[in-house]
């Protein structure tokens, strides 16, 4: 198994290894950039693998490869004996091709996109127009993120996302300093969006659905079966006050949690109503 490389419509680069999939965007040097993106790209599976079982493990013994050293940082103000690195590892992906391809390459704009966590590259007077669509694809408008806006990564978690979650929302996208932080930090506004005992929710543990699950015996949610406007609202509050206190610490710039009908957010427009999409140039 070797990675893959295509180009796509638009000057877009899709990069495929193993369970890593990634679609990546460049103005400026392109051709260089995307060279170093899959010569470091290519790398990367292998390098993960190596510490593996360290990082499927609670936050603690500091690993020693680049980015498991990025994932360790980022889970580590989530730590609460269940958090490993592994809650960031697509984001600190991301974030580590793109810093390969910048450091190659004179780039304008850039973003490495690693299944809906997003790794931001943007030089000064440049800005991303990051499109917003509902949940029937209706598009609802954008949000820009510019050079001097404290962002420079996205991440979206959830019930319908790829991995398992100890919550009910439909989906949390949040925007932080980097990659690997938004993506720690929507795992686990995803978990706080919940209603623990609720007889409508069903949970099994983790490992019981996938025997390497990193989260052990915890008991990931299975199915979400019918709630009250009441219910989805104690749900949503739950992440919120979440949401605000990762906002306080400096953890997250914004973020916009979903469930059923509802949504909430905390540090984003109000006009925010679905998921932030990959970004598409203005």
């Amino acid at each position: 198994m070797t990675a893959q490389a295509a180009l796509l419509p638009g000057g877009r680069l899709h990069l495929s290894h193993g369970p890593i999939d990634l679609v990546i965007g460049a103005d400026g040097a392109r051709d260089l950039a995307y060279q170093a993106g899959f010569d470091r790209f290519g790398t990367i599976l292998s390098e993960l693998t190596a510490e593996l079982p360290l990082l499927r493990r609670p936050v603690g013994t500091k690993p020693k490869g680049k980015i498991a050293r990025a994932m360790y940082r980022a889970a580590l103000p989530h730590a609460d004996g269940l958090t490993t690195p592994m809650i960031c590892v697509a984001g600190a992906v991301a974030a580590e091709v793109l810093s390969a391809m910048v450091d190659a390459a004179d780039l304008t704009r850039a973003y490495v996109n690693n299944g809906g966590d997003i790794a931001l590259h943007l030089t000064e007077g440049a800005r991303f127009d990051v499109g917003i669509a509902g949940l029937d694809g209706q598009s609802l408008g954008t949000v820009t993120i510019r050079s001097n806006d404290p962002i420079r990564g996205i991440a979206t978690s959830g019930q319908g996302g790829r991995s398992q979650s100890l919550g009910i929302a439909d989906s949390v996208t949040v925007l932080a300093r980097s990659a690997a932080m938004a993506d720690a930090a929507a795992t686990k506004l995803g978990n706080a969006v919940d209603l623990p005992a609720h007889p409508a929710i069903r949970r099994s543990p983790a490992n019981r659905l996938h025997d390497d699950s990193d989260l052990g015996a915890a008991p990931v949610v299975t199915h979400v079966g019918p709630l009250s406007t009441a219910d989805v609202n104690h749900a949503l509050n739950a992440g919120a006050t979440a949401a605000q206190g990762l906002r306080d610490r400096g953890l997250i710039s914004g973020t916009a949690l979903f469930l059923r009908d509802q949504h909430t957010v905390i540090g984003l427009p109000e006009t925010l109503k679905s998921l932030v999409k990959a970004p598409e140039y203005a």
